[in-house]
């Protein structure tokens, strides 16, 4: 059986709790129940409408279609869903393996708002210090943890909608309504590699739903999934190099370009909801979910790495163990070879004189490694007054808390100031994100006219744990060159540990008005206190004119803000990226360390003006929307520190402030204006004796970065010979993206075809060389068989045509063998592993 509850008692909170109430949904109108299609309350507060009747584009994507993909990642599977949603692999990108920023609307991934039934999703603990340029330093939740077989739908609003929600919102919504069935359940079981013969994914899931007493439910969900890695690697020229010189050591390939092993990811959600006998209910949702990441990094060579093999001059680098640097002299000149020059010069010999070619001959890759346990649990009651002055008002009183730890380490590496000391595998800390939030909402309909208000109150931590000792102290030959900290990523030393808090209030009113049968207008106001930066007002308006039964015009304004994360705010970090074509080690310190000013929110304008238009069978929207971004929040770019940044360490406390060779911190940097339109399509048709769904879905978006330090004045590379920043985030993605899907349904057999397009767009390689791409289509397959009742078999490809993205034209940066080992650029906005195929079982009961 299925729950079913009544609109009167119903929430009308954050996302008016469409994910909480069980399907078919129930509204009242003149003293009478309509079934409604498609309900939700995205956008909005008043009671639940239909997607055509929203003043404001939203997208509601089913489960079956969600699982219509080779992946069991929630990720790519909304990028087959929604054209606006982008999402990159990640080869090699340090914590942004683990946990992979997303974009919508060509904004960053913490620019869009993300709830679970309604309540607001706390954000990841991962910062993407290397999020393809366009989420460099990006904070956002981590949306891979939900499983589809939890879920009953995902609402996407395409809208800017801080008025509503708060921070983050700036791009959109999108809500992950889990499954309410009070009985039944499913089992599933996917497994599946690439083309390559690499990969190979199996995942495990299953769901079940029972009933709590007779006007209650208790939903369960689980999944398990191990991935292998894949490699799209050559072997490097300089590595190649050394194995013709005679170097045995050299591993094949030195540096591999590809997706991270995933091992134990496991998962597990609950959805609970009971109605009380005074006609309230009460509800409660949470999450376990734990996985473990190991991820390749890039290659140190042994005759090349300043600061672990070589002096910053290119001679070799020799330690001397007593401390007496120029009782070594005589060694630090002799030629770099395959090593057969320390043996001639009696340096392997000398026990005093150390280098690392003795005992990391070939040079090394380190493993950037971490363990991610994501948790949360929701709760609350909602139902409407029944009496007293605040009769007829419908409430939602809930409480939330969210955490997401991040258990960062880094194997086959070394801290390079212990000389022969180190150890190769280091524990290099923890990030730990922590958020707990309080909702009381209100709503009453009175005739045509919905009036909602509330408030809420939030609170923030992110903490930094230390690592072990070495993975950050200075070791005894630090002081003659040799690189402090684990290396590749420094762990976090106790200096930098710590835990930095805030939190805010907002307050908060909804007004709706049927001002005529064919016109809505509405409005939104917002205001919210922190106690960090200050406050913040904002507003929003919409409308709705039905001009015909089948065609409606809407329309949407509105303000906003994104309110700096705590990660952001107060991080500490050491991170290796490529700069001109060379490894180096830079060190993120909050800004205030480093004698900048304290961040401020990024505060945003959007219009956005769209048609509903219904022709039989035929339904299209199409919807234009632009948005204006001032102060954003990023990265500033490596630059070595000034005599003021090194006072201003010192004077906070940073350890080793004359060792520290690169800086960066998070700045309010720059704006940006984005302009954008999004169709829909769809139609349904009885051909080749079934039921034939046809579905298209288009969008452009093209961002323009004005003023701030990241116009480059039109140059490809910045002056720190990285690929510039406004670039990036310009070309980066394709501005045009569309899919075209064909669904055919008979009594036994279903199959789909579709068409995925990526327009033309700046492919970029380990973050310093790039070259513009041109446009390119994939093709994914499915077929699935009704064996019984309850037992489904599907065979399906993803990308069946093995398109790699763009081939690396290593001749832009005059060496067409430098190319790291890459094969394809990395940015490719479909993934460079290939044609992927899959098998699923599903058995139902």
């Amino acid at each position: 059986m299925k729950k079913t509850t009544q609109f009167g008692v119903s929430s009308v909170s954050l996302i008016a709790l469409a994910g909480a109430l069980a399907a078919p949904v129930q509204a009242q109108s003149a003293g009478e129940n309509l079934v409604l299609e498609e309900v939700v309350t995205i956008g909005s507060r008043t009671k639940p409408r239909s997607v055509g009747d929203s003043p404001v584009p939203v997208d509601v994507i089913n489960a079956n279609d969600l699982a219509k993909s080779g992946s069991s990642d929630m990720l790519d599977m909304l990028k087959s869903s929604v054209p606006s949603f982008n999402v990159h692999d990640q080869p090699i990108s340090d914590a942004a393996s683990m946990i992979r920023p997303v974009n919508m609307r060509g904004l960053s991934s913490d620019s869009t708002l993300i709830l679970l039934n309604g309540k607001r999703r706390h954000r990841a603990s991962v910062i993407a210090f290397q999020g393809g340029g366009l989420n460099d330093g990006a904070q956002g939740p981590d949306i891979s943890v939900i499983p589809s077989i939890a879920l009953k739908q995902v609402e996407v609003l395409r809208d800017g909608a801080a008025a509503q929600y708060g921070s983050d919102a700036i791009a959109g919504v999108m809500n992950f309504v889990l499954k309410d069935d009070a009985e039944g359940g499913s089992l599933e079981l996917k497994t599946g590699e690439y083309f390559e013969g690499d990969g190979q994914t199996t995942t495990i899931a299953g769901n079940y739903g029972m009933a709590m007493t007779d006007s209650g439910f208790l939903n369960l969900s689980f999944q398990m999934k191990n991935a292998d890695d894949t490699s799209r690697s050559v072997q490097r020229a300089d590595a190649q190099a050394l194995i013709d010189a005679g170097n045995t050591a050299v591993a094949e390939p030195a540096q591999i370009w590809g997706a991270p092993i995933v091992d134990d990811d496991m998962t597990l959600f609950a959805n609970f909801g009971m109605d009380l006998k005074d006609g309230t209910e009460i509800y409660a949702f949470g999450n376990y979910s734990n996985r473990k990441v190991d991820g390749g990094f890039y290659y140190r060579n042994p005759n090349g790495r300043s600061g672990v093999y070589t002096d910053d001059d290119g001679n070799r680098l020799v330690g001397a163990l007593d401390g007496n640097a120029a009782s070594c002299d005589a060694y630090r000149t002799a030629p770099l070879d395959d090593g057969s020059d320390m043996v001639a010069s009696g340096l392997t010999a000398d026990d005093n004189c150390f280098v690392f070619n003795t005992i990391i001959p070939g040079g090394y890759t380190p493993r950037f490694v971490g363990d991610i346990i994501d948790t949360s649990f929701t709760a609350g009651r909602r139902g409407e007054f029944s009496d007293g002055f605040m009769q007829g008002w419908n409430f939602d009183l809930s409480a939330s808390v969210g955490r997401n730890e991040a258990v960062f380490g880094l194997n086959n590496t070394i801290n390079p100031s212990f000389g022969p000391d180190s150890k190769r595998n280091f524990d290099t800390g923890s990030y730990i994100q922590l958020e707990k939030t309080l909702n009381f909402d209100l709503q009453k309909q009175f005739d045509n006219l919905s009036v909602a208000m509330g408030a809420e109150w939030r609170d923030e931590s992110f903490q930094i744990i230390a690592g072990e000792g070495m993975s950050w102290q200075v070791g005894p030959l630090a002081d003659q060159g040799f690189n402090i900290g684990s290396h590749g990523f420094a762990g976090f030393s106790i200096d930098s540990a710590g835990t930095a808090e805030r939190s805010n209030y907002a307050i908060y009113a909804d007004l709706e008005n049927q001002l005529t049968d064919n016109f809505m207008l509405g409005g939104a106001l917002r205001y919210e206190n922190f106690d960090s930066f200050g406050d913040t007002a904002n507003y929003k308006l919409v409308a709705n004119w039905q001009i015909t039964d089948n065609l409606a015009w809407r329309a949407s304004h509105s303000t906003g803000f994104r309110a700096p994360t705590m990660g952001q705010a107060s991080v500490v970090n050491t991170q290796t990226s490529i700069v001109g074509g060379q490894l180096t080690q830079a060190q993120t310190l909050p800004a205030p360390k480093l004698g900048e000013a304290e961040l401020q929110p990024e505060e945003s304008v959007n219009f956005a003006t769209g048609l509903v238009m219904s022709f039989g069978d035929l339904e299209v929207t199409a919807d234009a929307y632009f948005i204006e971004v001032t102060d954003r929040i990023a990265l500033t770019d490596n630059a070595t520190p000034t005599a003021a940044q090194r006072s201003a360490m010192a004077a906070a406390g940073v350890p080793n402030p004359e060792l520290i060779g690169q800086v960066n911190y998070f700045a309010n940097d720059f704006d940006t204006e984005t302009t954008g339109l999004d169709v829909v399509a769809t139609y349904g048709a009885e051909l080749f004796g079934g039921g034939t769904d046809f579905s298209l879905a288009y969008n452009w978006t093209q961002t323009e970065v004005i003023g701030g330090d990241n116009t480059c004045g039109g140059s490809f590379v910045n002056n720190q010979g990285e690929v510039c920043k406004a670039l990036r985030l310009e070309r980066g993605l394709p501005e045009h993206r569309a899919s075209f899907t064909v669904s055919q349904n008979w009594d036994k057999v279903s199959a789909f075809v579709r068409t995925n397009f990526y327009g033309e767009y700046v492919g970029v390689h380990a973050d310093w060389f790039g070259e513009e791409l041109g446009s390119e289509f994939t093709v994914d397959f499915e077929l699935t068989y009704a064996a019984s009742d309850s037992i489904v078999l599907t065979a399906g490809a993803a990308n069946v045509f093995d398109e790699m993205g763009g081939e690396i034209d290593g001749s832009i940066v005059g060496d067409s063998d430098n190319v790291l080992g890459g094969v394809y650029y990395e940015t490719s906005p479909y993934g460079i592993g290939g044609g992927f195929y899959y098998l699923k079982a599903g058995y139902e009961f």
